[in-house]
């Protein structure tokens, strides 16, 4: 994948993710793929939303831009991945931001409730490492990479 050059309006991920594990690794492989300028993360739906609609601690738009990409789990305390995700896609702001499900849910009804509130993917995070890697080496290359975005 080419370098983002200096003139490039930087890509910003917002990472929603209660496992600092899994956060971890997710932040390490983007940065060796050398595809996001930014990663934001935050650890539970409330400071999600927070962030998103630009509340309490979020509320400049400079410390807290608009993310080109959410990742988002599922099981998250005080609002789950659902409901974040619910309220993205029915925000006439947030709507076309892409949100990603990166989760270890397996169930169909996680699945099918995901698509039902217009998830543009759903991933289940393999327990391998290397094939954990290599799915955000892959995700890092369609979502940043070849998928276009203003």
């Amino acid at each position: 994948m080419r370098r983002r050059s200096e003139k490039e309006k930087p890509l910003i991920i917002l990472l929603v993710e209660d496992n600092t594990d899994h956060a971890e690794l997710v932040m390490r492989s983007f940065e060796n793929h050398q595809v996001a300028n930014k990663i934001y993360h935050v650890r539970n739906g409330e400071a999600a939303l927070d962030y998103l609609f630009r509340r309490g601690e979020y509320a400049d738009a400079v410390d807290s831009p608009l993310p080109h990409l959410v990742l988002l789990d599922l099981r998250l305390a005080k609002i789950d991945g659902l409901q974040v995700l619910k309220e993205i896609k029915t925000s006439k702001k947030l709507c076309e931001i892409p949100v990603v499900i990166l989760t270890t849910s397996e169930a169909e009804k996680d699945l099918a409730k995901a698509y039902e509130y217009h998830a543009n993917s759903y991933l289940v995070k393999p327990v391998n490492f290397a094939k954990f890697t290599k799915m955000m080496g892959d995700l890092c290359y369609y979502w940043l990479g070849w998928n276009r975005h203003s």
